[in-house]
């Protein structure tokens, strides 16, 4: 689930995150000038070195931090001669350093979610947070009202993606999302943002530590019809509850009332399609004109 928006609060100073975002612009910059010496494509790219199109984009515009293996990779394929990897040393001081921008009112739930061992995802409107492309969350934050100023937006892209890096760390939280089929059909941002939105969640529906299973529109029993709701286990903690609608988000700490949620979730997975159902179906509407 994506964080809602709300209107600008005053924060504290970033510096080490303006720091680190130089850093991943300038190491940005000699990437793509290494492979269009090399001549390839940013496909071509990501092909060679087992990373997604999006990624390479993502990496040159110094939007996501270069990982050690990234950098080392990059260096021996595109003959950068040590260049690329005499960077590793300020990346890895660098994200040791940085803070993560989000709004203050996201904080609470950012924090438990970066220690967590387990989320479950019940999604009514978007796919999570943690599942978007970063062509989808710019679709959904482009069109917020009030409109979001561009530097806004630039830091919730930055920090939205910033989070996803739980989902390929070690150990990986096991990660369960409920999606319902209707988010899967809707086209925000026009048929280019829906496909690569429809294949990232196949891509990460085929990890070992993600299940992705849709609600179908026939369903004609529906536990969830009061909205979205995130259940969460941080690492050593009981499991709480969040939940957000129009721009209000909430954790949910009572031990009850996390119950009731937990159980509601059972019942929904209980009337949801099966993975393997699921994957089938978004391959289905992958096939549609």
């Amino acid at each position: 689930m994506s964080e809602p928006e709300q209107p600008e609060q005053p924060e504290e100073s970033y510096e080490e995150e303006e720091q680190s975002t130089a850093l991943n612009r300038a190491i940005g910059k000699q990437l793509k000038l290494l492979r269009e010496r090399a001549g390839l494509t940013q496909r071509e790219l990501g092909d060679r070195l087992g990373y997604s199109e999006d990624l390479i984009s993502s990496l040159e515009r110094g939007r996501r931090t270069p990982q050690r293996e990234f950098l080392e990779a990059a260096d021996e394929l595109l003959g950068a001669g040590g260049l690329l990897k005499a960077a590793i040393e300020d990346v890895e001081k660098a994200k040791a350093q940085a803070k993560v921008r989000h709004p203050e009112w996201f904080k609470g739930y950012a924090r438990l979610e970066s220690s967590a061992v387990e989320i479950n995802f019940y999604s009514t409107l978007a796919p999570p947070g943690l599942l978007q492309t970063e062509d989808f969350m710019r679709t959904v934050l482009n069109g917020r009202q009030p409109l979001l100023s561009e530097e806004t937006v630039e830091q919730r892209v930055a920090s939205r993606l910033a989070r996803q890096e739980i989902l390929t760390r070690w150990p990986a939280p096991m990660v369960t999302a409920l999606i319902d089929e209707s988010v899967l059909r809707r086209r925000l941002g026009g048929h280019k943002v829906w496909q690569g939105q429809l294949e990232h969640l196949l891509r990460l529906a085929r990890l070992r530590n993600i299940t992705l299973q849709v609600l179908p529109l026939d369903s004609e029993e529906n536990p969830g019809v009061d909205g979205p709701f995130i259940l969460l286990t941080p690492k050593g903690k009981q499991q709480v509850g969040y939940l957000e609608v129009q721009g209000v988000g909430q954790l949910i700490t009572h031990p009850e009332e996390v119950r009731i949620l937990a159980a509601r979730y059972g019942s929904i997975r209980g009337q949801a399609l099966t993975p393997r159902e699921s994957l089938a179906l978004m391959q289905e509407l992958l096939g549609e004109p």
